[in-house]
């Protein structure tokens, strides 16, 4: 079996139990939720050298809300009630204790970002809407038709697209203003702790899914082993799909503001 028909046949699985599929969907709303609070934040403090940027950053961030409504949405749909997000799996806050991204605290306060800042949060944006533009479109392959979820995935897969566009631009053109070496830097540190976290999150929710559906010790075993070994691939030679820049096809992807959408429900 291939790994993308591993991927299909675990997701079904996690989609066909309650409770896994309660605490997949409570897990990305919350990961959603802390990502429009933080575009909405970013965009409130743009320094008024950028404030053409500012309309961009809070479409992002109403896009990151309106995914989290749909995964809420979801659950609703299923008479379920979302579950408290456990520690070990909170991707977003990892990040932030690992020091990527702009601090939670530095955010609360009511001073203009720089230059330096902004670059800061693009670089987070290009590496991690790089990891959930590849996991929905894998979902999209795979489930854009599903008769419960087909809607929502095909959604949010677009807008991560744009998304993901959006940053490569803006990061291009501050490296067409001369910060091409700290773009680099940042892009690089960024994409090794986004690795880390991402294979420690893969693991703290396996095991989770695990107990939740009751797999053996050598099935817990073996997607254990692969998330170690899609780790090690990435820490050698996978970083580079997440580093490099280069000008989207869809140009100026968040400069219109979002479309209205009926709340997926």
């Amino acid at each position: 079996m291939t790994a993308m028909l591993s991927a299909k046949s675990l997701f079904q699985e996690i989609l066909d139990n309650d409770e896994s599929f309660r605490l997949f969907c409570s897990i990305a709303a919350g990961g959603e939720a802390q990502g429009g609070w933080e575009n909405g934040r970013i965009a409130a403090l743009v320094p008024r050298s950028e404030s053409a940027l500012a309309p961009r950053i809070a479409r992002h961030g109403a896009d990151e809300d309106k995914h989290g409504r749909i995964f809420t949405a979801l659950l609703r749909r299923r008479g379920l009630t979302p579950v408290p997000v456990p520690p070990e799996t909170d991707y977003t806050m990892l990040l932030e204790k690992r020091g990527i991204g702009l601090a939670h605290d530095r955010l609360r306060r009511d001073e203009p970002l720089t230059v330096p800042d902004l670059i800061v949060y693009l670089a987070h944006s290009r590496v991690t809407e790089q990891r959930a533009a590849d996991q929905m479109a894998m979902l999209r392959r795979h489930f854009g038709d599903h008769p419960d979820v087909g809607r929502a995935v095909r959604m949010i897969s677009e807008d991560e697209d744009r998304h993901l566009a959006y940053t490569h631009e803006e990061l291009l053109r501050f490296a067409a203003a001369g910060h091409g070496r700290l773009i680099q830097r940042t892009l690089r540190a960024c994409a090794l702790a986004e690795i880390r976290v991402h294979r420690d999150v893969s693991l703290a929710v396996m095991a989770r899914m695990g107990r939740v559906l009751g797999w053996g010790r050598s099935r817990s075993a073996l997607l254990a082993a692969g998330i170690h070994a899609a780790y090690a691939y990435e820490r050698l030679a996978g970083r580079h799909h997440m580093v490099g820049l280069a000008m989207p096809a869809h140009r100026d992807a968040l400069g219109a503001p979002a479309a209205p959408a009926p709340e997926y429900a």
